[in-house]
This record gives structure tokens, sequence and C-alpha cells, in this order.
């Protein structure tokens, strides 16, 4: 058994923001994969998905990002859980729109919602760190990340939200190789390598002119090479 978790902050005013690509993350995994109705539990939204004979908990806790340890923690403790088992879904500033790294352990980065995540089961839990960018100035992010992606990033989101629910099986199975190439397979697909056809194809050989051999040595006779020596030697005195 697995427990993912998805941060966000509820609530309708939330919904597109940055901060809640964790809450956007699990909703299509739920949606995708046949994961039961969401229902109040933990102090979150709760769902079930199955992956073969991995059942995985989806979790969206309810207590605003600051406080999402505490949702995590009781999740946990109820399904005697250790930390190894949880994966947490978040936003990453670090990275660019599109992008994301899979991480086990470490700092929480000052994220809020990893920090008290921390306080309450340590450091030692995954994470899916998903890009959404930098705004250039640490002044600037609390009002970055509490905004909505931007209408051009839609096609993005999208793309990524699908890799995401392309490779849920391979993270359930351990296999997070595969479950970032399935994600690349979305956001970054391999480009063709046939090359375009010209606009105007060259002709068949057959078709073509033939080339002028200029290595050629020319052996045609003038008139005067075609005359007997008897012949040249009576037109002198013409």
């Amino acid at each position: 058994m697995q427990l993912w978790v998805g941060l966000g902050n509820p609530g309708t005013k939330y919904a597109g923001n940055r901060h809640n690509i964790g809450f956007m993350a699990l909703d299509r995994i739920a949606d995708d994969h046949g994961g039961g109705p969401w229902r109040s539990k933990f102090q979150g939204q709760l769902s079930e998905v199955r992956f073969g004979s991995t059942k995985v908990w989806l979790l969206k806790p309810s207590t605003f990002m600051n406080l999402s340890g505490q949702s995590v923690g009781e999740a946990m403790r109820f399904h005697k859980l250790s930390p190894g088992a949880v994966t947490v879904f978040h936003d990453e500033l670090d990275l660019a729109p599109g992008r994301l790294k899979v991480k086990h352990g470490g700092g929480h980065a000052g994220h809020n919602g990893l920090r008290s995540i921390h306080q309450h089961l340590g450091p030692d839990y995954g994470r899916v760190r998903l890009g959404v960018g930098h705004p250039g100035h640490k002044d600037r992010v609390s009002g970055y990340v509490l905004s909505d992606f931007a209408k051009a990033e839609g096609p993005m989101l999208d793309d990524l939200l699908r890799g995401l629910s392309d490779g849920a099986p391979h993270l359930a199975a351990g296999d997070s190789g595969r479950f970032m190439n399935a994600v690349a397979q979305r956001t970054a697909p391999p480009r063709s390598s046939k090359a375009s056809a010209p606009d105007h194809p060259a002709p068949p050989a057959a078709d073509r002119a033939p080339k002028t051999d200029t290595t050629k040595t020319d052996t045609t006779q003038t008139p005067e090479e075609t005359l007997s020596p008897l012949q040249r030697l009576a037109a002198k005195f013409r």
C-alpha cells in the first residue's frame, strides 16, 4: 500500500493556482485510473486507485498548504505506513514549467507544505517535483505561486498532467525512470527521423539530362586531316 499526496490549497479560489499543481496531478490520476469518489477523511480529501495488485491512496490535504503535515501524518499513522511509502506531488520553483524530477529524501527548500510534512514525517519520503518556473525575484514568489497558470501555459500543463497519469503505474511499481520517460513522451515527444520532402523534388535519374564529360579528349578530325598526302600537296598550288 502507498500514499500519494498532492499539495495545494482547498477551495475554488485557489483551484487554478501554480501552488495547486499537486491537487491537479492527483485529480488527473484518479480520473484516468478509476479512482473512487473523493471523500472527507484525515483532514483532507481521499480517493483510492489500484495498479495491478498495488493499492494507492490519493490524499489532498484540506488544511491549507502550511499545515499539510497534519493531514499526511494522520493518514500515514492510520494505515501504519512508513515514510518511504509516501510520495508527495508539489510545485517546484527551481524547475522550468513542464519539467519534473523524482526525488527521495532531502530538505524542504523553504516550501511551506514540505516544511510541515517534515515536521510530522521527517525527510525520508518521496517527492515528485513539478516545475512551475520562478518569477525572477524572491519577493515575487508568494504572489506568483498563488496566481493561476497563464492561458498560454494550458497546453504545457495538460501535457504534463497526461504524462503523470500515463506514468503512474510505473511510479507505483517503483520504476521512477520509466515514470519520467512516460512524462517526457508527452512533454517532449521525439522528433521523426524522416526528413521532410523538398518542395521541388529532383526528377528521376532517367529523366535527367546527361552530364557532359569535360575530361574526354576531342577526337573529331578537321576536313584537312581527311586528305591524302598527294591531295594536300595539290591544294597548295590552287
